[in-house]
């Protein structure tokens, strides 16, 4: 029997993940409409505004059944309840770069992930170089860009 792997996220992870599938089954009846007025245009064969609707009506319903298998995995962690003295996801990380300048990043769902907003991904090479990892540990990730050294700084449950 095939197991079910949970796919860990955070509750804001799984607020905009249910908020896009609320999104998108509002949007089935607009597209339902869209391919009947199409439809009333004649023939199908040559018909860009049916093909167009008809194309979205796929991209919705698999995007659809994408996010309600992936709301069904989610194992929804709260960072706060977490204490420790090692890197785990949801944790909140301090790193120092090269320059010793500070990098702030949290341990987050691949659903959730934004670097720019300093949410990395648990599965990340980053993520992944850091998780089990103590304060005082130095990490070395290899990226695109080369190889890069952080120094582990501060570990945080917030």
């Amino acid at each position: 029997m095939a197991t079910v792997e949970k796919m860990p996220m955070l509750q804001a992870g799984y607020d905009k993940l249910s908020g896009q599938l609320r999104e998108l089954k509002a949007e089935r009846p607009l597209i339902v409409d869209a391919i009947e007025e199409a439809r009333a245009h004649g023939d199908l064969s040559e018909n860009a505004e049916y093909h167009a609707a008809k194309e979205r009506q796929g991209q919705v319903e698999a995007t659809i059944a994408d996010l309600e298998d992936k709301l069904s995995r989610a194992q929804i962690i709260d960072p706060t309840t977490l204490s420790g003295d090692r890197i785990v996801f949801g944790a909140t990380v301090t790193l120092l770069d090269e320059d010793d300048k500070p990098i702030r990043y949290q341990i987050v769902g691949q659903a959730e992930a934004d670097a720019k907003l300093g949410m990395i991904s648990y599965n990340s090479p980053l993520g992944r170089a850091l998780i089990g990892r103590e304060v005082g540990d130095e990490v070395e990730v290899s990226v695109p860009s080369g190889d890069k050294f952080y120094l582990v700084d501060k570990i945080e449950f917030i």
